[in-house]
């Protein structure tokens, strides 16, 4: 039995929220709070398996109350947000950044069309995150040393210059907004390839995803479209409901063939693409994320012979992705997401080649 707590200001949905998780023999909503204060007091009460949790509320918001759930009481935390506007959107991602897993839209109401799924999907996910393991976030904790670029250069011998990279192509699911955050960041505004991602995330919030990254990022951030070519030192990103290709004169075509496990967009069809176009020229990164998406065609891109970098399991929500990609060989390199920065920056500072054994921990 799942055991749910729901925070929300508001009793209408409230009520709503309670009668949609009910109607799952697997759920019980264990609780209700209507504000911070009362979600606080109610997880170090009841311990629920996981918390439905509202963004705007009179008092302590969501956002500091995820924030303070996450330092005293570690839990899944879902965001559920009513809007699907840019702005609204692109603010809740500060919950994503206090330690919320995941953000979703409020299921459909009764007599929508798509009430029923939007209801089931909803469930579901409350189901799948409440097994996730979180940890606890320290208050003021300092960031992690990042290992400077000419020590992790020392690891990286030299390519041919045939070898130069061209592309950046990364796949992300459950944990990947912070964790590509903090990559973006630490790339230099001069940056000299294009980044492509793929990150699995509710429809409805990519545009505001999309917005959340540029805040922190020296380099452009966008919705990828149809036929676009592709710019250096610019980030683009898969939009709802489209699978994302590349081809080799750097041109990104979108469509929507059947989802590939259960997913579109996927980081395996974008990374197969990637492969085929650019070989050995590519650099995949797969990062934290529930499944296997990603995680054979991280391989496949390391035997056609780019670099290939998966996330460790220490800075993983769910190392579910990087983690199928390490058990099958797929990662030339695994390292947390501050270093991944550096070690693209370094890549793309000079032509290098596979590191030696020694240099790859998985």
């Amino acid at each position: 039995m799942v055991r749910v707590l729901v925070v929300e200001d508001s009793p209408v949905v409230r009520e709503f929220l309670l009668h949609v998780l009910g109607s799952d023999p697997e759920i019980e909503v264990v609780g209700m709070a209507v504000t911070g204060e009362e979600a606080l007091e109610a997880v170090e009460r009841i311990r629920p398996d996981i918390i439905t949790m509202d963004v705007h509320m009179p008092k302590m918001n969501g956002f500091d109350t995820t924030r303070r759930i996450m330092e005293t009481h570690p839990t899944p935390i879902i965001i559920v947000s009513g809007t699907l506007d840019v702005a609204e959107t692109a603010s809740v991602f500060r919950a994503i950044e206090a330690g919320a897993l995941a953000v979703l839209p409020r299921p459909s109401g009764f007599g929508h069309p798509e009430h029923e799924q939007s209801a089931a999907e909803f469930v579901q996910t409350v189901k799948l995150m409440s097994e996730v393991k979180v940890v606890r976030r320290w208050p003021q904790l300092r960031p992690g040393k990042t290992l400077p670029a000419a020590s992790l250069s020392a690891q990286i011998q030299r390519r041919t210059a045939q070898t130069e990279s061209q592309l950046v192509a990364i796949g992300a699911s459950t944990g990947g907004p912070p964790a590509l955050r903090i990559i973006l960041s630490g790339l230099p505004k001069d940056f000299p390839l294009p980044v492509l991602i793929v990150q699995h995330i509710a429809a409805g919030f990519t545009q505001g995803f999309a917005e959340w990254l540029a805040q922190s990022s020296s380099l452009p951030v966008q919705l990828s479209v149809h036929g676009q070519q592709v710019v250096p030192g610019r980030v683009y990103v898969a939009p709802d409901g489209f699978h994302m290709r590349v081809a080799g004169d750097g041109r990104i075509w979108l469509n929507t063939d059947e989802p590939e496990n259960g997913l579109r967009p996927s980081v395996s069809y974008l990374f197969r693409s990637v492969a085929k176009a650019y070989g050995q020229s590519a650099i995949g990164v797969l990062l934290t994320g529930m499944g296997k998406d990603g995680a054979l065609e991280l391989k496949l891109m390391k035997e056609q012979g780019a670099v290939t970098i998966a996330q460790d399991k220490e800075s993983s929500v769910i190392h579910g992705m990087p983690g199928e990609a390490i058990r099958l060989g797929g990662a030339t390199y695994v390292l947390p997401p501050e270093k991944i920065s550096t070690m693209l920056t370094t890549l793309v500072g000079g032509v290098c080649s596979e590191p030696s054994t020694e240099s790859v921990r998985a």
